[in-house]
């Protein structure tokens, strides 16, 4: 009996390590690696809500960031010498880092907010595609150049331009080979995982990271403390207990609805609602929407309390009936018919900063329902 006891301990002990071993795969290493040099770390970034990546400082101005992907990058302030026997996997980086070639999307607004587009010379995405105003009109100045998207790089323009640091979306795991040429040309690669953040002020607080490497933490640390104080002011706040179905329609007639748990629902239940869909979609899969027949969605987003339509996707709409001409179903709906029904005039993915924000917007639509509130900063009523 105490030998049957013993094995059964022993069984629950292995599969405790392995559950242990398969969920540390996903987040920072709790036992830094340092630089190889004998350098003790002097401190270490105060993160609150981002787990993938952390800073360590050294004597002398020096950072070491670790990113949850393994890659390690030393930053080394202007005029300062690279330090001597540093670990091989750790890129350098010097400071002041110019001619960035951005294509992590969601970067562009943290760079502009640090006021350090200056930084940047070329670009994975066009003029016309960005939602930044600032980033717009660089490119069309002339001031940021299209380089090309992450599976096409324009290596020629990239090389000539002298660029220093190529920062990428997680889309540059599908064409590994691109970011091998680009390493082996000389040019050192990010990868942002800005948007595996579990928590919405997560992706926010990336600002930190880009903090770092254009020498101004002080401002991202205040730009991120005021996305913070506009979450708290919320989440003090009683629970609304209304429900938001958030979605566009597609050309092929589909609702593409967020997946339960991203970090836009997680946003409206920050904001003291709930997002209408308990359990839609697959938790082990990456992608954050899902499309839905439009009967099926029906069946469950018919009596949400509100709608916010992302209109930034799925074509702007300005008015109830241009709503309603892109499916008669949308009609029945409780959110419609008690004149409930926001729009996007933002896109999120591209507004990284401003996400407290989001979240409070969210809440003043959920609480302020008297009729006067027809603007927000990144929404607006349909009428």
């Amino acid at each position: 009996m105490r030998k049957k006891r013993y094995i059964i301990l022993g069984i629950s002990l292995i599969l405790t390590f392995v559950l242990l071993a398969g969920c540390s795969g996903n987040t920072i290493d709790t036992q830094k690696k340092g630089l190889g040099n004998g350098w003790q770390i002097e401190s270490s970034m105060d993160l609150k809500y981002a787990k993938n990546f952390s800073v360590d400082y050294y004597k002398g101005g020096y950072s070491l960031i670790t990113i949850v992907d393994k890659s390690r990058y030393l930053v080394v302030p202007k005029g300062h010498e690279i330090p001597e026997g540093i670990n091989e996997d750790i890129t350098v980086l010097r400071q002041p880092i110019k001619n960035i070639y951005l294509v992590a999307t969601s970067a562009m607004c943290l760079f502009d907010d640090l006021d350090s587009l200056g930084s940047i010379r070329l670009s994975g995405t066009k003029a016309k595609d960005w939602y930044i105003q600032n980033a717009r009109t660089k490119m069309q100045a002339g001031d940021i150049l299209y380089a090309g998207k992450y599976m096409t790089p324009d290596y020629e323009l990239i090389m000539t331009s002298k660029c220093s640091l190529a920062i990428e979306s997680t889309m540059i795991n599908h064409t590994p080979e691109v970011k091998e040429k680009l390493e082996y040309v000389g040019i050192p690669v990010l990868t942002d995982q800005s948007s595996y953040e579990s928590h919405p002020l997560g992706r926010t607080e990336w600002i930190k990271l880009y903090g770092v490497l254009t020498g101004k933490e002080d401002t991202a640390e205040r730009l991120f403390n005021e996305q913070i104080a506009y979450m708290d002011e919320v989440v003090s706040q009683k629970n609304t207990g209304k429900t938001v179905a958030y979605f566009y329609i597609n050309s092929s007639g589909y609702a593409v609805a967020r997946k339960s748990g991203d970090y836009v629902t997680k946003m409206i239940e920050l904001a003291g609602g709930s997002y209408i869909f308990e359990n839609l979609g697959d938790p082990a899969k990456a992608t954050s929407t899902v499309n839905l027949e439009m009967e099926k969605f029906y069946a469950t987003a018919k009596e949400a309390d509100f709608i916010i339509y992302n209109s930034t996707i799925g074509g702007e709409v300005s008015s109830m009936a241009e709503l309603l001409s892109k499916n008669s179903l949308l009609e029945d709906f409780k959110a419609v018919q008690n004149g409930n029904v926001w729009c996007t005039d933002k896109n999120l993915f591209q507004e990284t900063t401003q996400l407290g924000l989001m979240i409070s917007d969210i809440h003043r639509m959920l609480a302020e329902s008297d009729g006067n509130l027809t603007k927000l900063n990144f929404m607006y009523k349909l009428q």
